[in-house]
């Protein structure tokens, strides 16, 4: 799984350690969005203080340089502090907090020790509205066999996100690589899930939630282990919810607890490497969780489709799909 926790330098503000129990935790991972986090901060204290819950809050800071650490002590006290000194990815910051919640081995200290019944995996670039932590919890709780639950997603302008998908085959390549009439992208064909099922007030079964926001329970990682850190960023999400469904755990999309999502702001300083790191993934997940002909179509539709978009692409983004290309081609 890449390196370990002690080859990973980084600084803790320390806290004594706790003898209360608490119910949830939070972790923020977060890269150069110090005004975004802040808010996100904020909306998630004030839900959390109604829902009642007793909560505690990680932040892993991935070696920003707009001052985010310092933003982060100076107005968020209470927040557990991971300062990185590398941009460790999305999911080696989020195992970085994990490991220590949930006192795994190697963890670094301190520890708690009590571990919380949830653990809630929020974006920076997102805002908690009103009633989302209790709704998200609530439909954790309404069958034992849920493992995961994520919200509804909104853009900033209140208009709906798609936040829930289909696991990804090929079809959804052939979405993402070729031009297809534009009635057909918000099918179930490209992994959608209906509009009206986010309209209702019924949490409804999904295959995986948008990675900006997903709430789990702490069993859950016991049983199928922590993210893989062979995702830098991208797809983590979608394997992660494909080993809990193997595991016979259900996922679910519980609507009436909304969240705020300012996609891509993170993503969006490196669009190229993003890019690169996008169809990486992408090709790890289709190599693990699809058979010997799926992959080999998958590879093809990868080829002709990248090839395709080659053609008067700029000198960096010409050698960055020729990265992907040989991605999918070594992808065992």
């Amino acid at each position: 799984m890449g390196e370990t926790q002690d080859d990973v330098q980084v600084a803790y503000r320390v806290f004594p350690v706790s003898e209360v129990l608490f119910d949830l935790a939070v972790v923020i991972v977060s890269w150069n969005v110090r005004d975004l986090l802040a808010a996100c901060l904020r909306s998630l204290f004030a839900d959390v203080e109604q829902s009642g819950l007793e909560a505690k809050v990680w932040v892993v800071d991935n070696g920003s340089a707009d001052g985010t650490p310092e933003m982060v002590a100076e107005a968020f006290p209470s927040v557990h502090l991971i300062a990185s000194g590398e941009n460790l990815g999305f999911v080696r910051a989020n195992n970085l907090a994990l490991s220590r919640i949930l006192q795994l081995p190697n963890s670094p200290t301190p520890q708690f020790p009590n571990s919380p019944k949830y653990i809630w995996l929020l974006n920076p670039d997102t805002e908690v509205l009103s009633g989302a932590t209790s709704a998200l919890i609530s439909a954790l709780e309404a069958d034992p066999q849920t493992g995961m639950v994520g919200p509804k997603l909104l853009y900033a302008d209140g208009s709906l996100q798609h936040s829930a998908f289909r696991f990804p085959g090929l079809v959804q390549l052939i979405f993402d690589l070729f031009p297809l009439p534009a009635r057909f992208y918000e099918t179930p064909l490209n992994g959608r899930y209906p509009r009206r099922l986010y309209e209702g007030t019924k949490p409804f079964p999904i295959d995986h939630p948008l990675g900006a926001s997903m709430m789990v329970k702490s069993t859950v990682t016991s049983d199928v282990g922590l993210m893989d850190e062979e995702f830098f960023m991208y797809c983590e999400e979608i394997d992660w919810c494909w080993r809990m469904r193997e595991a016979g755990w259900r996922i679910y999309c519980a609507p009436t607890a909304r969240v705020i999502h300012h996609a891509g702001q993170s993503s969006g300083q490196v669009r190229v490497p993003s890019f690169v790191n996008l169809w990486s993934s992408r090709a790890k997940l289709y190599a693990r969780h699809h058979g010997p002909l799926t992959r080999r179509l998958a590879r093809t539709l990868v080829h002709v489709g990248v090839k395709r978009r080659m053609r008067g692409a700029s000198t960096e983004m010409v050698a960055a799909r020729q990265q992907v290309i040989q991605a999918w081609e070594t992808a065992q």
